[in-house]
């Protein structure tokens, strides 16, 4: 047995484990939470907070620009889901009969795009926020739960989540640089 089959067997076996460890009374929480759209209050207080430190100007830009790089982040995300083909362990005939299947999508399983997403948006808004409030690292618990619920639901396999939240990393902090060099071109003024 390779390398890389004891980590594909060591990832089914965590799947299995934590997966299982949910029940049905719990079901409907997860399912609200791996929902980018009950999420919404967070953004907004995320935006609120952008704006009262970076004013309109900046702020809306950072909006936008914070739009493209989700845009840029969910399709390579698909990319490197479709470079990969691995299928999601719920459609996966060696772990479906052996797992709670909440949720079944039908697309590919690596890498967890909402651990992609989830993870590079708050790196980007902890960086641009973390000077002016204390508690921003707090903004980390989102995507702690949010990739965990793609376990839980049967969606992802934990590599699947780990990989997208390293991968986030590296494109959180991409995109706060590209985002400070933005921000550096329209000025220093608060408007």
């Amino acid at each position: 047995m390779s390398i890389l089959d004891k980590i594909i067997a060591l990832d089914k076996s965590l799947l299995i484990y934590l997966n299982n460890l949910g029940s049905e009374k719990w079901d409907g929480f997860w399912l609200a939470i791996t929902h980018q759209y009950n999420w919404i209050p967070l953004f907004l207080f995320m935006f609120f907070l952008i704006f009262k430190v970076y004013g309109f100007k900046k702020g809306l830009i950072i909006i936008l620009l914070t739009a493209v790089f989700v845009g840029f982040t969910d399709q390579f995300g698909n990319l490197i889901k479709h470079t990969f083909g691995r299928l999601r362990p719920n459609n996966d005939p060696t772990v479906k009969n052996l797992i709670r299947i909440v949720y079944s999508p039908h697309s590919f399983s690596f890498v967890s795009g909402h651990a992609t997403n989830s993870t590079a948006n708050t790196v980007l808004i902890y960086l641009l926020l973390k000077k002016h409030f204390k508690y921003t690292w707090l903004l980390f618990a989102w995507p702690l739960v949010f990739a965990y619920s793609r376990v839980y639901l049967g969606v992802h396999y934990p590599i699947d989540v780990l990989s997208g939240a390293l991968l986030g990393l590296i494109l959180g902090f991409g995109f706060y640089k590209i985002c400070f060099f933005v921000l550096g071109k329209v000025g220093s003024s608060k408007d």
